[in-house]
């Protein structure tokens, strides 16, 4: 399918047009500043736990899927409330805003894969304009986490998945998409997109991505 393009003036001004794009962003410590995960479980009285598992999982060093369902264990009986408290406590990297700002603008499609969980992503990321979200779910019970997800796990293969879904979607050729993470669970997507790009990312992700930035996160731009 050809790209779409986008064309900025009248049709009659001879502007170049652009080619359509498809940024994906993973979540935790890319778009928010923390894992949310671990702010979680500091209503659980597991921060430290989960902390120390959630690291080696963005190295690479444990299954991610495996990881997950270890660290949601620990989550059992937290409140459902408490995660007002999370989303309160939630702070947006710098560059975040201005990049889906920056998308909207220029007619380009943006989304947000995460292996976090939706009850936390898209009540903060829906007023901003993002539409395009996929996260784990948190099981939830008689009022409180069940310390299991529901539905199926959002890893490595998924994100790369749910990247090349979208991409269709929006009738985006591949070579068009930019996808953005710091951990080993987003190498796939990064290695399948058109620019792939390590953000503050482990020192195993940044080796292998072709692309590496530390800055604001609407740095990205200056990589198209």
């Amino acid at each position: 399918m050809p790209a779409e393009t986008v064309c900025a003036g009248p049709a009659s001004s001879g502007t170049l047009c652009r080619v359509k794009r498809l940024i994906v962003t993973d979540v935790d410590s890319t778009f928010f500043r923390q894992e949310v995960i671990e702010l979680i479980a500091e209503h659980a009285g597991t921060r430290e736990q989960v902390a120390e598992v959630t690291e080696r999982a963005m190295r690479g060093e444990l299954d991610f899927a495996g990881s997950l369902r270890e660290r949601v264990a620990t989550l059992a009986g937290v409140p459902e409330a408490a995660l007002e408290k999370v989303r309160g406590a939630v702070e947006l990297m710098p560059g975040a805003a201005a990049l889906v700002a920056a998308c909207q603008e220029r007619g380009w499609a943006f989304g947000l894969v995460s292996g976090g969980f939706e009850e936390i992503v898209r009540p903060i990321v829906e007023p901003l304009g993002v539409t395009l979200i996929r996260a784990n779910r948190l099981e939830i019970a008689g009022g409180v986490l069940t310390g299991r997800t529901a539905g199926p796990v959002i890893d490595r293969a998924a994100k790369e998945a749910t990247l090349r879904a979208w991409a269709e979607a929006e009738g985006v050729p591949m070579e068009a998409t930019v996808a953005v993470g710091d951990g080993a669970n987003d190498l796939d997507m990064i290695l399948a997109a058109g620019v792939g790009v390590a953000f503050r990312a482990k020192p195993a992700v940044r080796a292998a991505a072709p692309h590496s930035l530390d800055g604001a996160l609407d740095e990205v731009l200056r990589l198209l």
